[in-house]
């Protein structure tokens, strides 16, 4: 059975599997659903319209499933989706959705959460990120999968930070970073690219080149941001193995409505 500890109050029509572990204190509403595995740390609250996957390990005193800070939220059925294997650490803030942006945060899989994490509205966060301590997320900022965030870091509303990106410590991230580039400093500038972060991750040589160049083409040879594009496109016939890594370049940087950093 469920493991319930006698002073949490669990709301009869949560759904949590038979495998989930709550611990002292904790308020968990009724329209919460958890999956197998997952443990709840004393104190914490989960509330709206929050559903959990398995085998997460969400520490004391976490806030999941909240109202959005949304002064035109009135009420609407929203949601918070949270995948597997998370490691949500202590007093971490996870709000639901707004309507008319999607009504949906998401959070993926496998992400190392660091204490204090706040996880506005509408935010989309890929899997296996690292976001460390105090790491602010306002409202539908999207991080990609493999993304690092340092402690003490602010992301602006609508944000985007490509995959394999690596957010330096109390920086201020104002504009889109693209994929694999490393960023730091207030006001933000892109240092190099997440090459160690590539290396450990297993990519090859040529996928690493063709990191490189893409970051000379946007950063080192003064092209204008259509012309780096070109560029960049370029690769996938030079570099065949890093086509894919191209493509989401290429894209991201289609797709930018801030501006990249530069």
């Amino acid at each position: 059975m469920t493991q319930v500890h006698s002073t949490a109050i669990v709301d009869p029509q949560a759904e949590l599997d038979s495998t989930v572990s709550v611990g002292a204190y904790a308020v968990i509403g009724p329209h919460v659903k958890v999956g197998g595995g997952t443990t709840i740390g004393p104190h914490c609250v989960i509330e709206g319209r929050t559903t959990i996957g398995s085998d997460n390990r969400i520490f004391q005193f976490s806030s999941l499933g909240a109202i959005p800070q949304d002064k035109k939220y009135a009420g609407e059925p929203t949601e918070l989706v949270i995948g597997d294997r998370n490691t949500i650490r202590e007093f971490c803030t996870f709000n639901l959705g707004v309507p008319g942006a999607g009504g949906v945060t998401r959070v993926g899989h496998d992400n190392w959460i660091m204490a204090y994490t706040h996880i506005a509205h509408d935010c989309l966060v890929g899997s296996h990120t690292t976001l460390a301590n105090n790491t602010t997320l306002a409202g539908h900022v999207e991080l990609g999968d493999w993304v690092t965030v340092g402690g003490l870091v602010g992301i602006h509303q609508f944000v985007k930070v490509g995959a394999h990106a690596m957010v330096g410590f109390a920086t201020a991230v104002s504009q889109d970073v693209p994929p694999f580039m490393l960023v730091d400093g207030n006001p933000m500038a892109v240092r190099g690219f997440n090459v160690v972060g590539l290396r450990r991750r297993g990519f090859s040589a040529a996928r690493i080149a063709a990191v490189k160049q893409m970051h000379r083409f946007i950063y080192r040879q003064g092209r204008t941001l259509e012309d780096a594009r070109g560029a960049v496109e370029a690769l996938s016939a030079e570099l065949p193995e890093a086509a894919p890594d191209v493509a989401m370049m290429s894209g991201f940087l289609a797709g930018s409505t801030r501006g990249i950093a530069r």
